[in-house]
C-alpha cells in the first residue's frame, strides 16, 4: 500500500510541538496532545467572575467568552509567542477554531454580524508583518461562518506595552487610541471583538466604546485566554 500524502509530508517536512519540540503526530496541530492537555481551561465560574471584574461596570461589552487560562511556561505561552514573533500565523487560525468550537452555541445564537480583531498600530504591524488577532478572527470565521474584517477599527495612537502597567495606567494608555475607519459601516450591527489574551480588559473596552459611538448595536468580546 502506498503511503498517504500526509504521511509523506510528515516524513519529509516533520512538524514539532511549539512547546516541548517533540515531533507531532499526523492528527496534531502546532502542539502535542500532552502539552495541550496541560493548559488550564477557564471554567464558567471564572469566566463570569472575569466578565464582572473587567466589563460589568461600564456596560460597553454585552458578553464575553474565552477558553484558556494564560500561564507562564505552559504550552499556550509558547503558542502565542510563536504566533506573534515567529511568523507562525496559522497558529492564530488554530486557536480561533478552538475558541469557536468550545463556544459554538454562543456564535450560533447571538446574531453576530461581524468579527473584528483588535487592531495594531501601523508601525507595530509593519514591524511584525501582520496582526495576530486577525488570524484568530479568521479561525473563528472559518468555523462559525460569520464574516471578519480588520478594516473596521484603526489604532491612531502608538501606545507603550501594557505588560507592566496597572489598570488605571492601562486605561490611560489606550484612552482615545482607536477610531472607526472612514468607510467602515457598523451602524446597527452586532460586533464581536477578538484579541489573543485579555488581562484587564482596558483595550477591549476602549475598542467597544469606539464601536458603540459609531452606531454599533451591541459589542461582544472574546479572547483565546485570560491572564491575571
Amino acid at each position: 500500500m502506498l503511503p498517504s500524502v500526509n504521511n509523506l509530508l510528515d516524513f519529509f517536512l516533520p512538524s514539532f510541538c511549539s512547546h516541548c519540540r517533540t515531533k507531532l503526530k499526523t492528527d496534531e496541530e502546532h502542539i502535542c496532545a500532552e502539552c495541550l492537555q496541560r493548559i488550564n481551561v477557564a471554567d464558567n465560574e471564572r469566566k463570569e467572575s472575569e466578565f464582572g471584574r473587567k466589563f460589568g461596570d461600564n456596560k460597553i461589552i454585552s458578553e464575553f467568552i474565552t477558553h484558556f487560562i494564560f500561564e507562564k511556561d505552559r504550552g499556550l505561552q509558547s503558542l502565542i509567542h510563536s504566533l506573534k514573533y515567529n511568523n507562525k500565523f496559522r497558529i492564530g487560525i488554530y486557536l480561533g477554531k478552538i475558541l469557536a468550537e468550545s463556544n459554538s452555541e454562543f456564535f450560533t445564537s447571538r446574531k453576530i454580524d461581524l468579527i473584528v480583531p483588535v487592531p495594531l498600530h501601523q508601525l507595530k504591524k509593519a514591524e511584525r508583518g501582520y496582526n495576530q488577532a486577525h488570524y484568530i478572527a479568521k479561525g473563528i470565521s472559518r468555523f462559525s461562518g460569520i464574516p471578519h474584517s480588520e478594516n473596521i477599527l484603526k489604532r491612531k495612537k502608538f501606545t507603550r506595552t501594557q505588560t507592566k502597567l496597572s489598570l488605571s495606567e492601562r486605561e490611560e494608555n489606550v484612552k482615545n487610541a482607536f477610531k472607526k475607519r472612514r468607510h467602515a459601516n457598523v451602524e446597527g450591527k452586532n460586533i464581536f471583538l477578538i484579541d489573543d489574551v485579555i488581562t484587564t480588559g482596558a483595550t477591549i473596552n476602549e475598542c467597544g466604546k469606539t464601536l458603540l459611538k459609531s452606531g454599533a448595536n451591541k459589542v461582544f468580546a472574546g479572547s483565546v485566554a485570560l491572564a491575571d
